[in-house]
């Protein structure tokens, strides 16, 4: 169950403390071959299973570590929520404002499943708003290490 912010003050009170997990999503062969035409990246580890099976050191094809990290989005709206976020005629606004300190200590391979745990790592006021910095691990199923780790800044305009 996603945890949910009735505004950033609400927020402040739960810095430093880990918010929870997504659901496992499965990482298919088709979404990393969308991700390889969207990005031109049709590296064979990627995309040729049969080669990747025959020379990797992973056994078989893996996920983009970008592919993984772009799925932050979805899941990470998993683990939380905020609502009384607006800019003018009372739209909801928060942006991606970027990424720190972005690592990929393992590889995910096709057909396993990750999930994200997020931290609220930061908050900051900002004009018209705050900057909320949410540390990230996504985690594969079945394994030690996590595949992706990386620290998430956003903006929330109020």
């Amino acid at each position: 169950m996603a945890t949910h912010f009735d505004g950033i003050e609400s927020m402040k009170a739960k810095v430093g403390e880990h918010l929870g997990y997504s659901d496992w999503r499965e990482v298919t062969q088709e979404q990393v071959n969308l991700f390889a035409d969207a990005t031109g990246d049709h590296q064979w580890i990627h995309v040729d299973p049969e080669r990747a099976r025959a020379e990797s050191p992973f056994g078989g094809p893996i996920a983009h570590g970008y592919l993984t990290l772009s799925l932050a989005p979805v899941l990470l709206a998993e683990v939380y929520s905020v609502s009384g976020v607006s800019m003018a005629l009372n739209l909801s606004m928060a942006l991606n404002y970027g990424l720190n300190k972005v690592r990929f200590p393992s590889p995910v391979p096709v057909g396993s499943k990750v999930r994200l745990g997020a931290t609220l790592q930061s908050i900051e006021e900002i004009p018209g708003g705050a900057q909320v910095v949410t540390a990230m691990t996504f985690e594969v199923e079945g394994q030690e290490k996590p595949s992706c780790v990386a620290e998430a800044v956003y903006r929330f305009y109020l």
